[in-house]
């Protein structure tokens, strides 16, 4: 088959898969190493036709699936790789550009800075900030620490107990110190707790993973201004509902971050990887990851994007999200993460109305954390039932030291049909729990 046949034949794949996707299992079915023992263990001598890939895609590989795509997939923080973003992504891929630089990538490049601008101006944030794409938000935060250890020359960071794991890890990575500070009643970062005199950065988070807290981040930007302290915020997840002015409140003090990450491969529709970072401090960030060899160097006096972070060699992101923009609009880009706030409300009313469950942290945005009345080992076996049936995909977190249930409404095609099946699927198994 042709080029063309072949394409026609994957696209229509994708196009299936999308309207199937609701009936499958959300949580793979199978066993860790099940899915390599059904491979060759040997790649093959000659070349084969690409509908065997598609083949093998179906029958070996699709079992192995836990479909993020779902609408049922409640886990972590739902994603939405949207129509527009897969197309522009096969674009991207067929492009194949490698903006290691301005010269080999001037349309990338461009797109890039241009798009976040786009993308700044969507969210409300301040103008003027330097923006560019890495692939994800821990490669966004270690660019930001690394930036503010050579501004700075300090090498400790501050974070609460409540902040993402890549902050700590980024630390490890760059061999800076960590000193977590602790979080208050409502999973905040306690500013009464903070030390920067030292600090190299502080990382404030609005939308914390276990349940999307919002860090004071006023009160923080005043602590770090005073020490001399790089601010980067975490608005990996929660960014996103920038977008919608009544959720600006949230956006309070951020305009002083030196930094600030907001990934669009979360709640923006965007195919994962995207992730967007701003600076009102570029040139330090230029300082600590610029290294032009001779080979690369040129006379245009442009914005060379790798000399940001720490990858050369960078793909084609900006057209997935560009198509996204463009084919959404702010008012579509509004309208999914409103109904997302609506659901996830609506889900909170269910829990609390319900006897013998229990809310277990407030709900700034589409997360709901909660549980069943009972011991640790009984939620944690809710969960497993839940998840073993294929109806619906949760994870737990801790909070106060208890094992807590976590339902995060991020699909652009989950309905309130899907929010409610959620609960008729926990409250089902509870009371086969109950009577085991």
């Amino acid at each position: 088959m042709t080029f063309r046949e072949d394409g026609a034949e994957a696209l229509e794949w994708a196009a299936r898969y999308l309207e199937r996707v609701g009936e499958l299992p959300v949580l793979a079915q199978v066993q860790p190493g099940e899915i390599r023992a059904r491979l060759p263990a040997s790649p093959p001598e000659t070349g084969e036709p690409f509908s065997a890939v598609l083949r093998d895609l179906e029958d070996v590989l699709l079992p192995g699936i836990t479909h993020w795509q779902h609408p049922r997939f409640f886990g972590y923080f739902g994603v939405t790789a949207s129509e527009p973003g897969i197309l522009a992504e096969l674009l991207a891929a067929t492009l194949n550009s490698v903006a290691i630089m301005w010269r080999a990538a001037p349309a990338s490049s461009e797109l890039e800075e241009h798009v976040l601008d786009w993308l700044a101006q969507l969210l409300g944030l301040p103008a003027g900030l330097h923006g560019h794409i890495e692939d994800t938000a821990s490669t966004s935060t270690t660019a930001a620490l690394m930036a503010a250890r050579e501004a700075t020359g300090r090498r400790v960071v501050v974070f609460s107990d409540q902040a993402h794991s890549s902050v700590a890890k980024a630390v490890k990575l760059l061999g800076m110190v960590p000193r977590e500070v602790p979080s208050d009643a409502e999973f905040r970062m306690r500013t009464d707790a903070l030390e920067l005199d030292d600090a190299a950065a502080v990382v404030a988070t609005v939308g914390t993973t276990s349940s999307t807290s919002v860090d004071p981040v006023p009160a923080i930007a005043d602590a770090a201004e005073r020490a001399g302290a790089w601010l980067h915020v975490d608005a990996a997840y929660a960014g996103a509902a920038w977008v919608c002015p009544e959720l600006r409140w949230s956006q309070a003090g951020v305009e002083r971050a030196d930094s600030v990450v907001v990934n669009a491969h979360k709640w923006l529709l965007t195919p994962m990887d995207c992730s967007c970072l701003w600076t009102r401090r570029p040139a330090d960030l230029r300082n600590a990851f610029s290294l032009i060899p001779e080979y690369l160097r040129s006379r245009d006096e442009v914005d060379n994007l790798s000399e940001y972070g720490p990858a050369l060699g960078r793909r084609f992101r900006s057209l997935k999200l560009w198509a996204v923009i463009r084919c959404y609009g702010r008012e579509g880009l509004q309208a999914v993460i409103r109904e997302h706030m609506r659901l996830a409300e609506l889900f909170e009313g269910w829990v609390r109305a319900e006897p013998g469950w229990e809310l277990c942290a407030p709900r700034p945005f589409s997360v709901v954390c909660f549980r069943r009345e009972g011991s640790d080992e009984e939620n944690e076996a809710l969960l497993e039932r839940v998840n073993a049936s294929g109806e619906a995909f949760l994870i737990h977190t801790k909070l106060n030291g208890r094992f807590v249930l976590r339902l995060a409404v991020g699909n652009a095609w989950t309905t309130e049909d899907d929010v409610r099946r959620a609960w008729d699927v926990l409250r089902r198994e509870a009371a086969s729990l109950q009577t085991a």
